[in-house]
């Protein structure tokens, strides 16, 4: 019964060997040379931008962990009074402001904005090309129409 099915040649190496001709126009998802290279690049800086905004708030958390220490556990400073008196001074610190990340963010939320514009400029594109050829198909069909009842005519 199997016999047929299951023969000992069926999968051959070079059974499903397709050939897709080499083209200049990178033709996948319809972008273009220049969208990928732009696309890219876009998502590099987006990375270096979100990167920066990480190392700064890790800088700020930890400006403001060590604030937090130096005021529980204020720092030090020995200064010599007499030979053996110590007296420690304690640092009084002005508090200081967090990091000003909107820089980044702002940074960060156009280049998104960028690639969303590439996004939608490439689905744009695939749609009109998706409308050109519904219009040639239903230009055919009203050539052919057309030419029906022109023979129809002459028949008369």
């Amino acid at each position: 019964m199997f016999q047929t099915a299951f023969q000992s040649n069926a999968f051959q190496v070079n059974a499903f060997q397709i050939y897709v001709p080499p083209s200049s126009i990178d033709t996948h998802d319809g972008f273009t040379q220049e969208e990928i290279r732009r696309a890219r690049n876009l998502d590099r800086k987006i990375r270096e931008k979100e990167l920066a905004l990480i190392k700064a708030q890790r800088a700020d958390r930890e400006a403001r962990k060590q604030q937090l220490r130096d005021l529980v556990d204020p720092p030090k400073i020995v200064a010599k009074q007499k030979q053996n008196k110590l007296q420690s001074i304690q640092e009084v610190k002005a508090g200081t402001p967090p990091v000003d990340t909107t820089e980044l963010e702002q940074s960060i939320a156009y280049l998104e904005n960028q690639r969303s514009k590439l996004l939608r400029a490439v689905e744009l594109r695939r749609e009109q090309g998706q409308i050109r050829f519904r219009l040639a198909i239903l230009e055919t069909q009203r050539l052919a129409e057309q030419d029906d009842e022109e023979s129809v005519l002459l028949l008369m």
